[in-house]
Parts: structure tokens; C-alpha cells; sequence
């Protein structure tokens, strides 16, 4: 949900009186009044960060870092150390981690008071004669990891010779959801990639990694109780797929790679991206994009059950209590492995000619009184978020599980009967902005995640850097008091023609960036194109050498 209060806003009088009480009150003192003298976002010209933070006041003084640095935690933050060791570390710093705050070059001290919007921080760089340089208040572990990532900024623009301008900066995100999607399911790439997107969305203070790890190409995730999935499920991609090569053949081939994940290496990954602020949101489908799960189990699908072997691109068979069993012990596993408390189910693109073709599926309508396929999906998929909700998780569908026929296709009905469950967020990825007006008229949160703008696999002729940069998150349309059911933005990178790493990181960076930043700064406040551009020349610096940003600079 977005901030309620203004980027820019002066600092409330109770906040004051709290700021006055604490050890730093000399400096709140001033700070207040420079505030005061800037009642809108104050961006000093020369300190450039990205994504684009509500206030910054230049000091004008200059801060001599020095090698040794001692850092002090506050431990109500659950502030992983190791993590903020491992970035100042690359940055150039001996660090040692202390347990007193007045022994400490910089702190990080909690604080809901300072900044009261979620996840927002206080980042104060010192000048000279103070004994203490660097102060970060934040309210949250993330609002403190992203006062680290731009401190972090600072360093990698100004500190060559480590010095940095003493600076004041009041930050906090203007949306609650900013996500980069994976798709491992058509092209796999492994856990050490995931980890350097996982470093790049934190640097970025993005915070929602949704995990694409089912499809018709593969499957990605092991499932103790059905084991086959990943057995024969996993051993196929996209480009296979499209040479007639299945799974079946693959696994009489005998493939060496172990193209899934363990659930010990989920965890793994899980563990990373928290201690990182990143929440991972897994995506399992239903009712189609399921083929490699038929190829490990085809009574599942409603085609292939009746011709008792794999039909590709079959729905499954929702009717089915033992599918919906399948689903559910599925879910439960997953559930298990996934904190985050929201997963994803698809629910796009559904074939229902793999229905209409079912005898047993059309009885099965008529008895429950469902009058279209599209009242048949969303049944199902009401039942599933029933389940979700019994072990409080919320779900997640691209937006034809509103029953609504996102692209006018001819052959497919809207639904008639049935109501979307209450409490899912809508993923908003085609079709006109109406659609969006009429999922919140019914209650539902959106995120906006346009594939005209959002969509990673397109190339650099469809969606240059500037059209990226220039999504709306709230598009022209949505009344104002709708605005706050627009949670924010998803990018996704689909897998069909991303067969390697080295083309995963060409069609990510840096338009990652631009969706970051549109993310995070209020649609009010937003910057013009060449002011984020200037403000990402630190980042392809970076990322150049990181071998992430190489041919594509003369693309976008």
C-alpha cells in the first residue's frame, strides 16, 4: 500500500519534541530547520542517488572516511551483519561490528518515529568536527538496509579518495510492491544467478523477487511427495520444447544437469534474500501453463487423463478431487518453504478447449450449476485461495483470474456466476485500464506490471530505457480515491528466448533501474528522463564491471 503522507513534508511537531529528547538534538535542531526552510523535496544538484530520495540537504562540508570503520547495530533491527559487513567490505572498509554505539563510526539505530512512512530512513552524513560522521534511523530492517544502500552510493560516486559530502537525507518508498520476476521454468539458470539479482534488486531497494518456477518447459521445485516432478518434470526448457524434445525424451537421454531446486537450496536462497529485504513470491500455476507436471503425472490434466499420456498445453483437471489434493499437498510444501505469505497461481492464458472436450468435466457444471469455463476457473481458484487462507497466505493472479476476457477473445465467455474471494491482488499485465477501475471496484489491490512497458523479453526497440522510465505506476484513469489500491510495479524477465545468462543480464540491466526507480519516488515527484540518467552512470559503471551491462549500451 502507498505512503499516505507527502514526500517532502516537514517533520511533525511530536516527531520534533522526540528528536529534541534524543543524544543527537544539537543536530536535529538544525536539521529541523533546514526542513523547515525546504517544505518540498530538496535535491541537491550534485548528490546524485538513485532511486531518487524525498529530500536531500547538502551540507556543503566534506567527510574524510577512514578504513577502519566500526559499525553499531541496533539489535531491534535484526539487521543481518554479515550482510552489512560483506557490502561496506566491497566498498573498501575493514569493518568491525561493535557493541557500543558511542564506540561506532556509524550507526544504525531503530527509530519509528523519525521517519514514520514504512520502511522510510534518516541517513545523516556528519560534517568534520562532529565526533559521530554517520547516523542511519530507520524504522524497519528494510528502511535501515536501504539507508545502507545509499550510503553505499555515496561512497561508490564521491569516496575515491574516501570523502563524501556531509549531507542529511530523509528517504522512504512512495509503493509498497517493487518486484523483478524470474522465469526459470522455460530457461534455468541456477542459484548463484538468482544471488546476483537478489545483490542488484537490493541495490536498487527493490523488494519483491517473484519466482516463475513452473510452466509447461519445466519444473523447477522439488515436492517430496511427488517426487516424479522434478524426476521427469524438470528435464526440459523451452528451446527443447520447441525442437519436440519433452521431458520423457530428456530423461531417457540421461541430461546431466539438474535443471530444479532443492528444498534445501530454496531455503538457501530464501535466507539470502531476506537478509537482503527481499521477500520471494513463488508462482505456481493452475489450471494451464502445468505440461511438465503431466509428463510426471498425466491423470492430472483434463486431455491427457482421457488419452492416458501427455497432451502438451492441457489444463488440468480441476474437478478432480485427487488434482485438487495433488494442489493442495503441493501447496502445502510450498507454503513451508516460501515466508512470504502470498503466492501466486497464474490463472493466465487457460486453454479451455481441453474442457469443453470432457465429458466428465461438462457433467460436472451441470450439476454445480457453473455456467462458463471462466466460472470454472474461478471456482477452482476460489477453493485454492480458501486454502491459502486457512494458513493465513493471501493469492496472487495475472488478471484473467478476475473472470473478466482481458483481450475481447472470441472463444472465451466472462464469467457469469462466480466472484473472485476477497483479499487477492490482482497482477495487472494486459488489457485496457478498465479492467484495473474494475478490479478495484470490487475490492481487489493491483499491481501494475503493463507488459507495453514492464516486460523484460522484449528488446531494446520496444521498450527502450525512456519507455520504461516512463510508466506510470497509477495510469491516467484510476480515480483518486483509487489510487491507494495500486499497490505498485512488477518488471518481468519471461525465459522463451533466454537461454543464457550473458542474455538474461543484456535484457535486465539497466532497465532494471528504471523500474525501480518508478517504483519508489511519488508520481507527483518524479524526475525527467535525463535527470535518472544521470543519476545511473554510477550504475552502469558498476554493472560494466560486473559484466552485466556490455553490448546493450548502444541499444537503449
Amino acid at each position: 500500500m502507498r505512503s499516505k503522507k507527502k514526500r517532502g513534508e516537514v517533520l511533525d511537531r511530536g516527531v520534533e519534541n522526540k528528536l529534541m529528547a534524543s543524544p543527537f538534538k544539537q543536530f536535529y535542531a538544525i536539521v529541523l530547520l533546514l526542513v523547515a526552510m525546504f517544505p518540498f523535496m530538496v535535491q541537491a544538484a550534485d548528490i546524485h542517488i538513485l532511486p531518487e530520495p524525498c529530500s536531500v540537504v547538502d551540507l556543503q562540508k566534506e567527510v574524510s572516511l577512514t578504513r577502519n570503520l566500526k559499525v553499531y547495530i541496533d539489535k531491534k533491527s535484526s539487521l543481518d551483519k554479515d550482510y552489512v559487513t560483506q557490502v561496506l567490505t566491497e566498498e573498501g572498509f575493514d569493518i568491525r561490528v561493535v557493541t557500543s554505539e558511542k564506540a561506532a563510526d556509524l550507526v544504525f539505530q531503530m527509530d519509528g518515529k523519525v521517519v514514520p512512512e514504512q520502511d522510510g530512513y534518516h541517513l545523516m552524513v556528519y560534517s568534520p568536527e562532529r565526533k559521530k560522521q554517520i547516523y542511519a534511523v530507520g524504522n524497519s530492517k528494510n528502511g535501515l538496509l536501504y539507508a545502507l544502500q545509499t550510503f553505499r552510493q555515496l561512497i561508490v560516486s564521491y569516496g575515491a579518495q574516501k570523502k563524501i559530502p556531509s549531507c542529511e537525507i530523509t528517504d522512504y518508498p512512495a509503493f509498497m510492491w517493487r518486484s523483478y520476476m524470474l522465469d526459470e521454468s522455460r530457461h534455468f539458470h541456477g542459484k548463484e544467478v538468482v544471488k546476483k539479482l537478489l545483490d542488484e534488486m537490493v541495490r536498487l531497494k527493490m523488494n519483491v523477487f517473484h519466482w516463475h518456477l513452473v510452466d509447461d518447459p519445466g519444473w523447477r521445485l522439488e515436492i517430496k511427495k511427488y517426487p516424479l516432478l522434478t524426476e521427469i518434470g524438470s528435464k526440459g526448457n523451452f528451446t527443447m520444447m520447441c525442437d519436440g524434445i519433452t521431458p520423457l525424451d530428456s530423461a531417457s537421454l540421461s541430461l546431466t544437469d539438474r535443471w530444479y531446486y532443492t528444498q534445501d537450496e530454496i531455503r538457501e536462497i530464501v535466507a539470502y534474500a531476506d537478509a537482503r529485504g527481499i521477500s520471494i513470491m513463488p508462482e505456481i500455476e493452475i489450471p494451464g501453463h502445468v505440461t511438465a507436471s503431466l509428463y510426471a503425472y498425466p491423470w492430472l490434466g483434463a486431455s491427457s487423463k482421457q488419452h492416458g499420456k501427455t497432451v502438451a498445453g492441457d489444463l488440468y483437471d480441476v474437478t478432480d478431487p485427487k488434482m485438487e489434493q495433488f494442489f493442495y499437498d503441493v501447496l502445502d510444501e510450498v507454503v513451508a518453504l516460501f515466508p512470504s505469505k502470498i503466492v501466486h497461481i497464474g490463472g493466465d492464458e487457460a486453454n479451455y478447449v481441453h474442457w469443453q472436450n470432457s465429458p466428465a468435466i461438462n457433467t460436472f457444471m451441470q450439476e454445480n450449476n457453473i455456467p462458463t469455463y471462466t466460472d470454472l476457473q474461478m471456482w477452482a481458484n476460489n477453493r485454492v485461495s480458501k486454502y491459502l487462507s486457512s494458513k493465513n497466505v493471501r493469492m496472487m493472479g495475472w488478471n484473467e483470474i478476475t473472470g473478466e476476457n482481458i483481450r475481447n477473445d472470441a472463444h472465451i465467455q466472462k464469467s457469469e456466476s462466480e466472484t473472485l474471494a476477497p483479499g487477492t491482488v490482482v497482477q495487472f499485465w494486459d488489457g485496457e485500464v478498465s479492467l484495473i477501475n474494475k478490479a478495484i471496484d470490487k475490492g481487489y489491490d493491483v499491481v501494475n506490471s503493463n507488459r507495453i512497458y514492464t516486460y523484460l523479453d522484449y528488446d531494446y526497440g520496444a521498450i527502450p530505457l525512456e519507455k520504461a522510465y516512463s510508466l506510470m505506476p497509477v495510469p491516467e484513469g484510476i480515480a483518486d480515491k483509487d489510487k491507494e489500491k495500486i499497490l505498485g510495479v512488477g518488471c518481468q524477465m519471461w525465459g522463451e528466448f533466454i537461454p543464457t545468462t550473458a542474455r538474461l543480464y543484456y535484457q535486465t540491466f539497466p532497465r532494471i533501474a528504471a523500474y525501480a526507480e518508478v517504483g519508489w519516488v511519488a508520481p507527483e515527484r518524479k524526475g525527467s528522463y535525463l535527470f535518472f540518467r544521470e543519476r545511473l552512470k554510477a550504475f552502469e559503471t558498476i554493472w560494466e564491471k560486473l559484466g552485466y551491462l556490455n553490448d546493450q549500451k548502444d541499444k537503449y
